[in-house]
């Protein structure tokens, strides 16, 4: 296989640096794909979908700079829409190599990425129906039947053993503690160069999962920088969590989290389960969860429970399944079952996603919830660009749902509390630990937070720190 603009290798010649390409993730927190080309081997890490901003999907419609087919491996890192989102589409145009990635990833991408393709079917059939797209007709992106079979080509890698994906380019996985599943990987490539990704990097704090495993080094390392320009509340953030609750009961009025479907979900169970039992929580007040995704979810993380899954922290293992457990918690499967929360009478807490409310059930909460002074909306994770959760974070007074602006007068609160990403400070000491990479580049975050990190890590480590532009070649060395 030859590279792009590189001419065939003779037999026995030494090999070349390989060729990396930024192909999404850069200048924005959604569409991670990154390809790596050696003389024998492509191989992409990552394969998100682009979210948010109406340019930015748009992206997703865009063919790959090289033939699907002659991907040899896709290299997954977690189980989130915006690092595997894109893998249906990628199979659809003719990929049929192993997707490497650790068996707790698998079992959830399985979830997200079925959802996704429902999603996606639905939203055409809705275009054509009501004739509200540009295309006719309008088409999913990909089907069920391609995600499917993107999900009978996972193909599980233990945590810390090495696998050749080709000859000469090998792999080993590292838990990130982001999510379940979760790892940061490390690639040595034809011609004897590393590259590591952190993917996603995990909290040291995370209530569930242990810390990440200490960055080991390489010669080109892609950082990822969602939270580069911030600081995490700690304690202070879990504290005015229980005080939004507690607030909003004394005005009569509920509470809803608008939560991601992995992982997400499971922290603000797990917290809640805390406060139920500290008494904050008050045993009158149910606990909704209404998202299919994400109990279908929860089922994956009470199995790790179950199997006692090294990922988690041994006292998350000892509670067993009541660390994820609120009772009266109450888990709503079908459309009825959602229904009937709207004559929930007192108030509640409704856990529901999507976590940015660009689609699923939380909308129909938001709508009925939203006009009432007395309720409360929190937002417990990364809010992107041009999302409604965005728009609630700064401050919007009203959000078009349904084709309807809804007024916005229920308490609104951004909770970082919850995030399952390293912040700036848990970044450094991260790569603190390991020798200094030859060049750091900077990618899953918006602009300012990446060029914040980058001169962080610059002053505080003296490392070569760059923010890469969007189809930007550069070589591993």
């Amino acid at each position: 296989m030859n590279t792009p603009g590189q001419p065939s290798v003779a037999h026995g010649a030494r090999p070349r640096p390989a060729l990396l390409t930024f192909l999404g993730g850069v200048g924005t927190v959604t569409g991670s794909k990154f390809l790596i080309e050696s003389d024998h081997t492509r191989v992409l890490v990552d394969c998100g979908l682009f979210q948010g901003l109406a340019d930015l999907r748009r992206l997703n419609w865009r063919r790959l700079p090289c033939d699907a087919d002659s991907v040899h491996a896709v290299v997954l890192t977690h189980a989130h829409l915006d690092h595997c989102g894109y893998l249906p589409r990628l199979v659809r145009y003719g990929f049929r190599g192993p997707i490497l990635t650790t068996e707790n990833t698998a079992r959830l991408a399985a979830i997200v990425l079925r959802d996704s393709a429902r999603l996606q079917a639905e939203d055409a059939a809705h275009a054509n129906q009501h004739g509200w797209s540009k295309h006719r007709p309008a088409h999913p992106l990909y089907t069920i039947e391609d995600a499917e079979r993107t999900v009978s080509m996972f193909d599980p890698v233990p945590f810390d053993e090495q696998v050749e994906i080709e000859a000469g380019t090998t792999l080993t996985l590292h838990r990130a503690g982001h999510i379940l599943g979760s790892a940061w990987a490390h690639l040595t490539l034809e011609d004897g160069h590393t590259l590591a990704t952190s993917g996603d990097l995990g909290r040291p704090g995370h209530p569930l999962l242990r810390p990440p495993q200490a960055f080991s080094g390489a010669d080109v390392l892609l950082m990822e920088s969602t939270y580069g320009n911030r600081r995490h509340q700690g304690e202070a953030g879990r504290e005015a969590f229980a005080r939004i609750l507690e607030r909003t009961f004394e005005r009569g009025g509920s509470v809803v989290i608008l939560a991601f479907a992995v992982d997400r979900t499971e922290m603000v169970l797990h917290e809640l389960a805390t406060l139920r039992e500290s008494g904050r929580l008050p045993a009158a007040v149910p606990v909704f969860v209404d998202s299919p995704m994400a109990l279908a979810a929860l089922d994956v993380y009470t199995d790790a429970i179950r199997e006692s899954s090294p990922e988690l922290r041994p006292e998350v293992r000892t509670a067993g399944g009541a660390a994820l457990s609120p009772e009266p918690f109450l888990a709503a499967r079908s459309v009825q079952e959602s229904i009937d929360i709207n004559h929930a009478t007192g108030p509640a807490v409704i856990v529901s996603a999507s976590g940015m409310a660009t689609g699923g059930r939380v909308l129909h909460h938001l709508r009925r919830l939203l006009p009432d002074p007395r309720n409360s909306v929190v937002v417990v994770g990364f809010a992107v660009q041009g999302t409604r959760a965005r728009d609630l974070v700064d401050g919007a007074r009203a959000l078009k749902m349904f084709g309807e602006y809804v007024p916005v007068r229920a308490e609104v609160a951004d909770v970082p509390h919850f995030s399952a990403h390293a912040d700036q400070a848990q970044i450094l000491d991260w790569l603190r630990a390991a020798p200094a990479p030859h060049v750091t580049y900077l990618v899953h975050g918006e602009p300012e937070a990446s060029a914040t990190l980058r001169d962080r890590i610059d002053h505080t480590l003296g490392w070569t720190a760059v923010v890469p532009r969007s189809g930007e070649h550069v070589l591993v060395r």
